[in-house]
């Protein structure tokens, strides 16, 4: 008995002690402060275009870079294999050969998100640790129709140089062979600064 008393006395403290919070949160307000430019901006943006390739190793492939995640109840079923969640972290390199200079990471997720047709709802990072770009980020975002010979995907922002980015990126399949895909992405994109300062 004592036992629950003591419980029934800390839940009672803990509901009026977060009541508090939250009265003291709503007295203070949002805080608004108007800025005339971004902190820790690099200045003007100008726009680039550059093209980088992915070595997608697929799920069967013994040094896979490549995992399902999660699947519907219709995935096994379905045509488009629809609801199939795949988590990626594929090397990106500055040649299409797995061997060439090697730039960073493309690592997100890609959903099986279309009932009738083979397409793709990517949600990717570039993260480059090599080149002019070394420690920025690159946002993908889109729907990816597998079958087209490109597809178009939207430069959502990013990170380092990349704040701010947006413009567009075409990928295309450079070549495949035994669970392995190269990917080409050709990206038009706007960055913050200069190639001198990066």
């Amino acid at each position: 008995m004592a036992k629950l008393a003591s419980i029934g006395v800390f839940l009672t403290l803990s509901c009026l002690l977060a009541s508090t919070f939250s009265v003291d949160a709503r007295k203070q307000g949002l805080v608004v402060e108007e800025l005339t430019e971004f902190p820790h901006s690099f200045g003007k943006q100008s726009i680039v275009n550059f093209r980088v390739f992915v070595q997608d190793l697929g799920v069967n492939h013994p040094n896979t870079t490549t995992y399902d995640v999660a699947q519907a109840s219709i995935s096994n079923t379905s045509k488009t294999g629809f609801g199939k969640v795949r988590v990626i972290d594929d090397l990106v390199t500055a040649g299409p050969e797995g061997d060439s200079e090697a730039l960073g990471r493309l690592q997100g997720l890609l959903t099986r998100a279309d009932l009738n047709t083979l397409a793709i709802a990517v949600n990717l990072n570039f993260y480059f640790s090599a080149g002019p770009y070394a420690g920025s980020t690159l946002s993908i975002l889109g729907r990816n129709e597998i079958g087209l010979a490109e597809r178009e995907l939207v430069v959502a922002g990013g990170t380092g140089v990349f704040r701010f980015a947006r413009g567009y990126a075409i990928q295309k399949t450079n070549s495949t062979g035994t669970n392995i895909s190269v990917l080409d992405y050709n990206i038009y994109t706007t960055y913050s600064g200069t190639l001198s300062e990066m």
